[in-house]
């Protein structure tokens, strides 16, 4: 289709888009009026279509937007030093209309000092870019950047004190805004299950060698997968802490060995080890954790 323009001596609102003209009353089409009976003063809608995406496109609107914004980053970081990869996602949610994700994948043994000056440059760059996340993965702990600065830096300093402790193996410091609100999800993988939860207690006590972060939705610590006994433990979704869950594991744990657990606010999977009292572990975990009821369960290794 070609330029548009206006013909001011055809007759009031008359417009021509090459061999398609839009006259009051009929549509033509090189010379074959197509309709008659058009009520006076309206538009063909293909024609008010084609004239609205001619116009967003002229004015540098992308029809996929989530797309040019991942293709905008990759750009407008590439060649970085230190940056080793960039991974982008995006979300082409309407025309016109998305967002995209940006990662930072960055040399193995950049120093702390570095990763800093990178989140406080990829702050200012989100904060400049609407519909645009940014994160950082550095040594084996992620995290997200966001535009503000506070928040940044709590990220930030709890990036730098997990990937200095040894019982982290991975970890994700990932943002669940909410309404506008900045709010974490954490993940982190531990060595072995008394150093998944003494992290998990670090991060919701805040008494720990790690400060906790503001504002978490969702935290959950789990030991790698070689890991024995295996233990995932964890808040809900609105940030509750498995309180009774924690008690009825730890009153087990005294007593029994454990081959592994599965700890949430509102149920408990414990596993004890085959030549473990079943009963005897059962009745402990119920004494300390009585508002779970039927969905705290005690299992053997033995008879699962």
């Amino acid at each position: 289709m070609g330029g548009l323009r206006d013909v001011t001596d055809a007759g009031p609102a008359t417009v021509l888009l090459d061999e398609l003209e839009i006259v009051p009353g009929r549509l033509t089409v090189e010379g074959e009026t197509l309709r008659r009976d058009r009520p006076r003063g309206r538009l063909p809608l293909i024609a008010l279509v084609a004239l609205v995406l001619g116009l967003l496109q002229a004015s540098g609107c992308a029809i996929d937007k989530g797309t040019a914004l991942a293709a905008d980053f990759d750009a407008d970081w590439a060649g970085t030093p230190d940056v080793t990869k960039i991974d982008t996602t995006r979300n082409n949610t309407l025309p016109f209309a998305g967002s995209a994700s940006g990662t930072l994948i960055l040399r193995d043994g950049t120093p702390a000092d570095r990763v800093g000056v990178l989140a406080n440059d990829l702050r200012r760059y989100v904060a400049e870019h609407g519909n645009i996340t940014g994160r950082i993965a550095a040594g084996a702990v992620s995290f997200t950047v966001v535009a503000d600065r506070r928040r940044t830096d709590e990220a930030l300093s709890l990036w730098r004190s997990l990937t200095t402790d040894d019982r982290t193996l991975t970890g994700d410091l990932h943002d669940a805004p909410t309404k506008g609100v900045v709010r974490w999800r954490i993940e982190l993988t531990a060595t072995d299950a008394a150093a998944a939860m003494t992290l998990f207690e670090d991060l919701v006590t805040d008494g720990g060698r790690h400060r906790p972060l503001s504002d978490v939705v969702s935290l959950k610590v789990g030991t790698g997968r070689a890991a024995r006994p295996a233990l995932s433990v964890g808040t809900d979704f609105n940030g509750a802490r498995p309180t009774e869950a924690v008690a009825a594991y730890q009153a087990v744990a005294a007593r029994y060995a454990v081959a592994g657990a599965t700890l949430m606010p509102d149920r408990a999977t414990i596993v004890v080890a085959k030549q473990a009292d079943l009963a005897r572990a059962s009745e402990l975990a119920a004494k300390a954790a009585p508002g779970l009821g039927a969905t705290l369960k005690v299992t053997s290794a033995g008879n699962p």
